[in-house]
């Protein structure tokens, strides 16, 4: 007996691309005629939501403004075992979508990355690359996986991933935070290559390079923090317990020298902060086993789920 063929849903957040959506739309429709094409609206303040409905997806919205609370919206309203998450306009190539479903399934992976070729100078800003590869770099240092392209807002996932990942983000952080759920839970992900075009006359990026730069590093650092808190307080707690005993060494040199303590209020600050320093290590410690638990939590999520078994 023949396996179904696995359901596909394309998910389109979308902000005043009235200039794009059309052409996403069609395209995908062309490179994936029996996928359900989802359309998000985020607050649009032209015609995205007119014309998206009338060439075709099914429109919906979300209110809440941000990335982040559209794709929550997406991953718990849309039932399908594929998802293409790609965003509305038009600088991604709907073509690489069957090749990177052929890759997640044949492959058993639980999320392909669309790793942007850009075909102009005008589709990937300077400022943009750079800032890319900055943030990409410091993922990789810190959880030990190396991604190319985290940024990108072109991705395939597995039923198994999206309803396993509990968004938290609200704006633009959610690619970070969506990298981050498949390393810290070492699910299997691969990078495909895809062109990347530069935005259609009457679209413009909604990003702003050192705005949304900082928050997605800042979204790294709590993440860090929330899922690493073991070495993220001991950290601190090196450095404080340094600071402390920087602090204690002359004294303790003119204490054995003299017998006194001349400099009290230094020593008492070098008794805190080396307080401060055992607290932060007990602290880590502590929240070490709370974010095992809600690891393991997010694996019984997972396994819940039913694989993608290839045709």
């Amino acid at each position: 007996m023949t396996a179904p063929s696995p359901r596909v849903a394309v998910l389109v957040p979308c902000y005043n691309e009235q200039a794009a959506i059309a052409t996403v739309i069609a395209d995908f429709r062309k490179v994936l005629p029996s996928a359900g094409i989802y359309v998000y609206d985020n607050n649009s303040k032209d015609r995205t939501a007119e014309i998206a409905r009338e060439a075709g997806a099914e429109v919906r919205s979300e209110r809440r403004q941000g990335k982040g609370h559209v794709v929550r919206r997406m991953f718990a309203d849309v039932d399908a075992d594929i998802y293409v998450l790609v965003d509305g306009d038009a600088t991604y190539d709907a073509p690489s979508a069957p090749r990177m479903i052929d890759k997640l399934v044949s492959e058993h992976l639980d999320m392909v990355v669309g790793l942007r070729l850009d075909q102009s100078e005008a589709a990937y800003r300077r400022g943009h690359r750079t800032g890319n590869l900055m943030l990409t770099g410091f993922l990789s240092s810190t959880f030990g996986q190396e991604f190319k392209d985290i940024l990108s807002g072109y991705r395939v996932f597995s039923r198994r991933f999206v309803k396993s990942f509990p968004v938290l983000s609200d704006g633009f952080e959610i690619e970070t935070e969506l990298a981050v759920h498949a390393l810290e839970l070492s699910l299997p992900v691969a990078e495909v290559e895809t062109p990347y075009y530069a935005r259609p006359e009457g679209s413009f990026s909604k990003l702003n390079t050192w705005r949304d730069g900082f928050r997605i590093l800042g979204t790294m650092l709590k993440l860090y923090r929330s899922e690493k808190p073991l070495r993220f307080f001991t950290a601190i707690g090196i450095f404080l317990a340094l600071v402390s005993i920087g602090l204690a060494i002359p004294i303790l040199v003119t204490f054995l020298e003299t017998g006194l303590v001349p400099r009290l209020p230094t020593a008492v600050l070098s008794m805190g902060l080396m307080i401060m320093a055992i607290l932060s290590v007990s602290s880590g410690l502590v929240l070490d086993t709370v974010t095992r638990g809600r690891r393991e939590m997010k694996l019984l999520a997972y396994l819940s789920q039913p694989a993608v078994r290839p045709e």
